[in-house]
């Protein structure tokens, strides 16, 4: 008993013949002027009934008046019976709502009563037109309350013509109403003086009927849009016609039931849009009027109505009596075959429609393995799926048609977890439109930026039930950002793997012995690998992306900046640091490959073809997609070192604020710098003072136990906080906060700061002052730079001997003949030969006494430095220590 026959109303074009889909219709709608009529409906029976008062029914289709069964109130809406003249009557008494009494009959109509909609449920009136005799057996014409009454235009009542309207046919169905349709399948009347014009344009004649009768009230122009079929541009009409359902309505507590064990993202999907949808849910209009499609296998009985359903080809030929092995089972080769009935003997045959196409999208899960027929285990083994996804608007489309099968045949949901999808919008978040202009086309996307550019977009703006932007510019950044990172960084290795000859090989050092840095960036990958692993669990995706995209970030600008010398270093000079830097940074990359191989399946493949098959050949897999999932092994993990080095980098960001404070450059170095950190940070950063110290050029960084005393703290004071609270004393309490010494300034602070109050003398009274009254000022001891945050604080000595200025030279020299190398196209590994004049010559011999020529040589790649006068060299301004003249020969 989940299948019967019922009218259905849709929008339908006369012309084609065919009822639109919401999606069709959408297509088609414009502005139009349409008649808007109202028409009296004088009451025979009820409390007005005596009155000889009539109902003011307001509609914009007075085609449908013909066809009218019912009027509809709000039962919460106030009316009125309202005396009025001026309309071809006199004294003539209507029921209207309150809120439209002006707009329809203006201000001149007397208030007579005023009542509710409920007390008009139940009333009797004369229709309009009689083109079908309806006897009163039949519950016509008669008030009903329905909830889609509003007062916002007409008159706040609504006639209802249950053939065209699917509201109308809803509210009929519950109150019993019969349903009058006197127009055909071209949308012609097919009865009455109408009789076979088109519905919309029998709309004049109708309107000079119901003024010639007595009934039309007034008749205006109406501006609203319409739904036009988008083929041929004629106006649709909403129709009842005979269609078959599936009584859904009998399933929806499990429905619901069903929905609520689904893993939902995002979760407000489960019991808001769609839980709504499902709690609303109607009976399932299954059949359509279409020539493709599946068709119904429905037979009817032309003599006696009987209905026959058939299962299967087999069935069917069974039941006919010959083999229909090869039938196609589409039209119009099934529609040739009848059946005897097997109530009257009868002949049967097929109904005419076919399926909606969102039931053969929903019967998948069971459809694409033939089940039942056969296909038992395959079913029994993938059922229910684990994950489907699809864009928010099939919550009503192919999540429902999934859930509704699944329930209606099998007691349970066809997929356990649902991602719903967003929309893909331009970059100002506005829909893609042909007529806006700012559609993009996906190839070119692809073309311009990689197909793996536009996958990382779509992953990391967010998660993807949010709707995403999308431009050549948020691509463009994408590679900028992310891709080129991690693509460089692949290079890097690549190169210097390449120059140095390393193979992996050579024995990698236990994780334990190597660097802090290696340590570190190992542990933070195995904290990747488990973030990233826990995130696509939940189906997270942005969480993950953004954590990959912070560790490739990490890994180029902080591990491989910081040791890129161990790279450069020849072998001899400590083979087990070079192997351990290698082996370290390979790691990281192919481990990089398999987290990103679901997000980036390009990118993951070519750093897997490069870094792990051209090195162990058929040894390894051919791609990292048939690789498992990485997990990360114990020996990476290292909390204590993660925590150590983030207290490491938020000193060094400290230094870098206090180096740009004081102005010195950073290729200057210093001699020392005083740290303080919280208590429970001590022990791990001691172990990476020396990384802190390199980082920031600085010869030695210690710990202190605080940087207070090389800050000195002055008041301004707040004279739009000090006028209110002191009137004519302010500009007397402003002058004592500026005379506060930075001592008693540092004390007053404090004690603001911790009781939020604090007193003042001022001519020899005591005020109270509170924060927002002042601000501390703080400033650095003179030769030095301090940068607080919280309890972290870096405190720079900026003194400078003539020792750090000759290596600020040195330092200088070696930034300007790579930029010459550079500049000449020479290789990483490219051997040259370096000339170099200095002046004056007190600086040049410093350099030589201090040992910077050969340090010099070293980081250039210099044969040989030869302390020559250079004739057409590139000058280096050495700042006022001097200046010096440099070329190189290949």
């Amino acid at each position: 008993d989940l299948i019967f026959e019922d009218h259905r109303v849709a929008p339908y074009c006369g012309r084609c013949g065919t009822a639109l889909s919401d999606a069709e219709v959408s297509q088609g709608y414009q502005q139009v002027d349409d008649p808007s009529v109202y028409v009296r409906f004088p009451l025979v029976d009820g409390p007005l009934a005596e009155t000889g008062a009539s109902l003011v029914v307001w509609t914009t289709t007075p085609w449908t008046l013909p066809s009218n069964t019912a009027c509809a109130v709000g039962t919460d809406v106030v009316y009125q019976l309202v005396r009025t003249s001026g309309f071809g009557r006199t004294d003539e008494l209507l029921v209207l709502a309150a809120d439209r009494r002006v707009d329809v009959l203006g201000e001149d109509a007397e208030v007579v009563r005023e009542l509710t909609g409920a007390e008009l449920i139940g009333a009797r009136y004369t229709p309009p037109f009689a083109l079908v005799d309806l006897p009163a057996a039949s519950g016509a014409h008669r008030v009903l309350a329905a909830g889609f009454v509003t007062t916002s235009d007409g008159s706040g009542i609504v006639h209802l013509a249950p053939a065209f309207g699917a509201e109308d046919m809803e509210v009929g169905r519950a109150e019993g109403l019969p349903v009058v349709n006197p127009v055909d399948a071209t949308g012609r009347f097919t009865t009455g003086p109408w009789q076979g014009v088109f519905v919309k344009d029998a709309d004049p004649d109708i309107i000079r009927t119901l003024a010639a009768d007595g009934r039309l009230l007034a008749s205006r122009t109406y501006t609203h849009t319409y739904p036009f079929c988008w083929r041929c541009q004629r106006p649709l009409i909403y129709w009842a016609k005979p269609s078959w359902y599936i009584r859904t309505t009998a399933k929806r507590d499990q429905l619901l039931a069903n929905n609520a064990g689904i893993d939902w993202h995002p979760e407000h999907i489960r019991d808001g849009r769609f839980g709504r949808w499902l709690e609303n849910n109607v009976d399932w209009a299954l059949s359509r009027d279409r020539y493709w499609g599946t068709p119904l296998p429905f037979w009817r009985c032309t003599d006696c109505d009987h209905v026959e359903v058939v299962a299967s080809r087999a069935e069917l030929g069974a039941k006919a009596g010959r083999d229909l092995t090869e039938l196609d089972p589409h039209r119009p080769y099934v529609d040739e075959v009848t059946l005897p009935c097997p109530s009257c003997g009868g002949e049967a045959h097929r109904v005419p429609e076919v399926a909606d196409a969102w039931f053969d999208s929903g019967g998948m899960p069971f459809a694409q393995w033939g089940y039942p027929h056969q296909g038992h285990e395959e079913f029994a083994r993938h059922y229910p799926a684990d994950y489907i996804c699809e864009a928010i608007d099939q919550t009503r489309g192919w999540f429902y048609t999934l859930l509704a099968e699944g329930t209606l045949l099998f007691d349970s949901a066809s997929y356990r977890t649902c991602a719903c999808l967003g929309h893909i919008v331009d970059e100002d978040g506005r829909k893609m439109s042909k007529s806006t202009g700012n559609v993009l086309d996906p190839w070119e996307l692809i073309d311009r930026h990689g197909a793996d550019a536009l996958r990382w977009l779509m992953f990391a703006e967010g998660n993807p039930w949010v709707n995403r932007r999308v431009s050549h510019q948020l691509l463009e950044d994408v590679v900028r950002r992310f891709l080129l990172t991690l693509w460089n960084t692949h290079v890097f290795f690549a190169t210097y793997a390449e120059i140095d000859g390393f193979s992996l090989a050579s024995p990698a050092p236990p994780v334990a012995e190597r660097p802090a840095s290696d340590r570190w960036v190992l542990a933070e990958l195995a904290h990747l690998v488990e973030l990233v692993d826990r995130a696509l669990d939940r189906y997270d995706v942005s969480s993950s992306t953004r954590a990959l995209e912070r560790f490739v970030d990490d890994l180029s600008n902080w591990y491989v900046r910081r040791n890129r010398r161990r790279f450069w270093k020849a072998a001899a000079d400590d083979p087990a640091d070079k192997a351990a830097a290698y082996h370290t940074l390979h790691t990281c990359l192919t481990t990089l490959a398999q987290l990103l191989a679901p997000y980036l399946p390009f990118l993951a493949e070519r750093l897997w073809l490069d870094l792990v098959v051209s090195q162990h050949g058929d040894d390894a897999p051919v791609s990292v997609h048939l690789t498992d999932f990485p997990v990360a092994p114990d020996a990476w993990r290292d909390e204590a070192l993660r925590a150590a080095m983030a207290t490491a980098r938020r000193v060094v960001e400290l230094g870098r604020q206090a180096r740009n404070d004081s102005a010195v450059k950073v290729r200057q170095p210093l001699a020392r710098a005083l740290v303080t950190v919280p208590e429970s940070e001590r022990a791990g950063l001691v172990a990476l003072l020396p990384e802190v110290a390199d980082e920031l050029n600085v010869r030695a960084v210690e710990l202190s136990d605080g940087t207070g005393e090389l800050i000195e703290r002055h008041l301004k004071p707040n004279f739009r906080a000090l006028g209110p609270a002191f009137q004519q004393r302010a500009p007397h309490v402003a002058r004592a906060i500026g005379a506060v010494s930075p001592a008693t300034a540092g004390a007053l602070a404090d004690a603001l700061a911790a009781e939020g109050t604090a007193p003042l003398r001022v001519d020899g009274d005591e005020v109270t002052l509170t924060p927002e009254m002042l601000t501390v000022v703080e400033t650095s001891r003179t030769g030095w730079a301090v940068a607080s945050d919280g309890g972290t604080s870096f405190a720079l000595d900026t003194a400078l001997t003539r020792d750090l200025e000759v290596e600020g030279a040195a330092r200088e020299l070696i930034r300007a003949v790579n930029d010459q190398r550079k500049a000449a196209g020479l290789a990483l590994d490219d051997r040259i030969e370096l000339i170099v004049a200095v002046s004056p010559p007190e600086l040049d011999a410093d350099l030589d006494a201090g040992g910077h020529y050969a340090t010099i040589g070293r980081e250039v790649l210099a044969t040989h430095v030869q302390r020559a006068p250079v004739s057409d060299g590139t000058r280096v301004e050495l700042g006022v220590l001097g200046s010096a003249l440099l070329a190189i020969r290949s």
